[in-house]
Parts: structure tokens; sequence; C-alpha cells
């Protein structure tokens, strides 16, 4: 049979996922090998002093005993691919291009990196679906052969060197070390298994924008995404019918029988909620729908339950909090639940100030209309829950606090799972993937939803608490994978 081939890649950012370009590497420095049921090898592809090559002196963290920031990026990386040669089983190498590089950045997010297949074939011996695209490394296991040019690198993968500089992702950098003592900073080891995870198949290429096919076929994740609403896999939907599919919130779902079978060992019974009562409560008592934070305790694992208690400017306006509470504010947050706004500033930021001024817990009304998602970033200080509400919900709620006092409002506010249905997953136990509205570039479809919990390796958001397995009971992604072929 003939092998078909097409070219792409990916990229990820610190709570979401881009497009890139494909890197064209054009020195290849030390090349390093992690063998176990898969050999994976990584081609460091950074000129003298530079990223993988950076001689800055370093001292040894975390199990890792490099000496250099050059050195230590290295180890973290064949740690990772460690672990990921432990999970695959393939009979080819799997090559991995690999690099530092300066990423579009602001002071509050930043692209931590970019990885992705450099090909995907179709048609090639062995393939399980005709017509259907594979990520390269995935094709190459299943032919038993190496596809496209001998040795090839099958995935691309750049890292953000400027991480924690000024104006990017301020202060906060990639942990080095091996044994996830990150604290408020980014697990890099983390952060290559799910760029790893991209490459080696976690994707589709399909334009979820414009609902075209690459090359006009369907990769082999478009027989697993499944519509709710078109009532169709997207392998079988118009082009019209899968940009549809991809801003449809929570109606875009994994039919794979591997990963939905773990969904009882791995994510949490019972969606959370914030429960409103109390004699000011009016129309807005009972539960409403909440994102969950990736810092702090998961709703459910402490009893909350308190007044709540807005932070507010002058002219009373909802505040964002990005600085430490005027004394009005700490006054009335003090051993409350603090109701403030999204804003300019990480939502760790304002949810640690709200901790600081003495809140048990924190609501974050967001500032724009859309449905209700989680709440990125790290911060192993913060310690009292914190959930995040729509934009309506936090003016019908701000609405209800109007005959407050100084400390007390009449109106409680509490954190709780509700009802039988799995964190992450549908009413049918259906695996949910991320399909927000609007679209997200990059981000969209080739990613877990943000509501599942445990936070999960591929989600959208490198969450603080995920650690570095991808097996069940812990994470599904080697389930998804093993869907797909692996």
């Amino acid at each position: 049979m003939t092998s078909n081939k097409t070219t792409f890649s990916t990229s990820l950012r610190h709570g979401k996922v881009a497009a890139a370009a494909l890197l064209l590497a054009s020195t290849l420095g030390l090349s390093l090998q992690a063998q176990a049921a898969a050999t994976i090898v990584i081609n460091n592809v950074n000129a003298a002093g530079v990223g993988f090559n950076d001689t800055t002196p370093a001292t040894p963290v975390g199990g890792n005993t490099g000496t250099t920031l050059g050195q230590q990026r290295l180890i973290a990386f064949t740690h990772a691919a460690n672990i990921w040669g432990a999970t695959l089983t393939s009979s080819q190498p799997i090559v991995i291009n690999a690099q530092f590089s300066a990423l579009t950045c602001t002071s509050a997010s930043a692209v931590l990196g970019s990885a992705g297949a450099t090909s995907a074939f179709r048609n090639f011996a062995n393939a399980p679906k005709a017509n259907t695209l594979y990520s390269y490394a995935l094709a190459n296991k299943l032919a038993g052969a190496y596809l496209g040019t001998a040795n090839a690198a099958q995935i691309s993968a750049n890292f953000n060197s400027n991480l924690g500089n000024t104006g990017c992702l301020d202060g906060t950098f990639f942990y080095l070390g091996l044994d996830s003592n990150h604290g408020a900073n980014i697990d890099f080891v983390v952060t290559l298994l799910h760029e790893m995870g991209h490459g080696i198949g976690f994707q589709t290429f399909t334009n979820g924008q414009t609902g075209a096919q690459n090359g006009g076929v369907p990769a082999i994740w478009d027989h697993f995404l499944y519509g709710s609403t078109a009532g169709k896999l997207w392998k079988d939907m118009t082009n019209a019918e899968r940009v549809a599919s991809a801003i449809s919130i929570d109606k875009l779902v994994w039919t794979g029988a591997g990963v939905n079978a773990e969904i009882p060992n791995v994510l949490r019974l019972g969606l959370p909620a914030l429960s409103v009562s109390g004699s000011q409560a009016g129309a807005f008592a009972g539960n409403h729908a909440v994102g969950e934070a990736s810092f702090g305790p998961a709703v459910g694992t402490v009893a909350l339950a308190g007044a709540v208690m807005p932070v507010t400017e002058a002219g009373g306006a909802l505040s964002q909090a990005c600085s430490p509470l005027s004394a009005a504010n700490a006054q009335a947050v003090n051993g409350n639940v603090a109701l403030l706004s999204r804003g300019t500033c990480g939502f760790a930021v304002k949810v640690k100030n709200a901790q600081n001024a003495g809140a048990k817990g924190v609501i974050v009304a967001d500032n724009a209309a859309g449905a209700v998602t989680g709440m990125g970033g790290s911060d192993a200080t913060v310690t009292i829950p914190s959930v995040r509400i729509t934009q309506a919900d936090g003016a019908a709620l701000l609405a209800q606090l109007g005959k407050r006092t100084r400390t007390s409002s009449g109106v409680t506010g509490a954190f709780n799972l509700v009802g039988s249905q799995y964190s992450g997953a549908d009413a049918l136990g259906r695996m949910m993937m991320f399909a927000p509205n609007p679209y997200q570039s990059g981000s969209s479809v080739s990613h877990f939803d943000t509501s599942a919990f445990r936070n999960q390796l591929m989600e959208p958001a490198i969450s603080g608490d995920l650690t570095q397995s991808v097996l069940v009971p812990k994470d599904l992604t080697f389930k998804l994978l093993q869907d797909i072929g692996w």
C-alpha cells in the first residue's frame, strides 16, 4: 500500500494551546536516548550557549544533578522521556528535535512551549483504518517500519527561554527538579510529558475553525470524537457541523472504550457547585455551576460555608483584587467568602490577596460573557478553596448583597459536590473534550475538558497538582492513546 504524508505542527500555552509553525532545526547538538518498551531519542538543536546548552551555573535540585541550566533542562527532558518510553511500545525509535527560544509572553500569561508531530501518514502498511491520518510516531509503530525519511524527527518541541523574566509570567519559572516539588513554579517534567503526549498523537489534524479535514481525510482522533448536538462522529460530520461542535462547550465527547471504562477509577463523582442560601439570597438561592481552580483545595475536600462579602472599588464595582485588599475590604472578607472579579492579574494572585486578608473562600466572577470554566495558575501557598462563576451569575449575586453590613450580608455561599455525574464526563459517562465558545486556536478539541477532576495531564492548562503519571488511576492520557492505536 502507498504511504501518504501530511506535515504540520502544534504548540502549547500556559493554560492553552495555540498553533505554531514547524520548527526547522539547523544545528544538531547533544542527542540523548531514553529506552524501555520504546526508544525515545532527544536531539538538542540549540546553538552553543543557548537553551539546552546554556552554561549558566545551577545548583542541583530535586534529584536533578545537573550543574548548569542547560544540563538540568536536558536531564529533566530525559526523565520525562523515560516515563513515556516505559509506557509506550514500538519497534521504531521516537525522535524529538528540542530547543529553547523566546516565545509569546505577557506578565500574566505565557506560551510554555510548543510541540507536535512533524508529519502524519495514511494508508501505510498495517494501517488499522483506511484514508485516516495517524501521527508520525504512531504510524511508525503500526507499520513496524520507519516511514518518511529514515531517522527524521517525528516530534518538534520548543520551550520558552524567557519564562519568569519581567514581561513573561513574571517570577514564575520552570522547576527543573524531578521530584514534583515545584511549589508556585511550573513543573518542567509535567510540561514535557504534556508536550510529548501531543507529539505522539493526542491531537486531531482537522481544522476546528473551518471544519476542513487535512487532505480531505479524517484523523484517527475524529473516529472517536462525537458531537452530541449533531449526533455524529467528527469523521461523519459536514464542515459546518464540525465548526459548531468545536464550540459546543459540553457537547463534544470521546467515545473510546478505553478512556470511558476507566472514568469511575480516575474522575471524581459529583459536580462542583456554589450553593447559595440565606435571608437575602432571594431568587439567587440554590445551586450554581462553577469552574474549579487548579490551585488550592479542590471542592469537596474541605467543608466550606460562609457569608458572601464583595471586594469592591470606589463606586461599588467588584475589585480585581490584584493588590493587597484595602482595610475596609479586608474587614469585610475576614472569616467570610470573598466575591471579586476576574481581571488583569492571575487567578492565584487575587485568591492569595483575599486569603491574606482572612477570607476562607473566594468566588471569582467572570468579567466577560460566556460559559463557566476553570481557573489556571499555581501557588502552593494558597490554602483556601476558590471557584469561578459566570459574569451573569456574578452580577446577580452582587445584586443580592446590596443590603449587607460591614461584616455580614445575609447571603451564605457553600462549595459543594452535587449529583451523580463524574467531573469531566457527560451524563452518559463519556469523557468531555475541550470545546469552549469562542474557539481557542490550538487549545480547542485536542484536549480533555477543563472540568475534569482529578486534573488531567492533557487538559489545556498545566495544573499545579498534576503528577508525573500518565496512567490510571491518576490519569487517562495513555488510555486515550491506546484507543487510537498505541
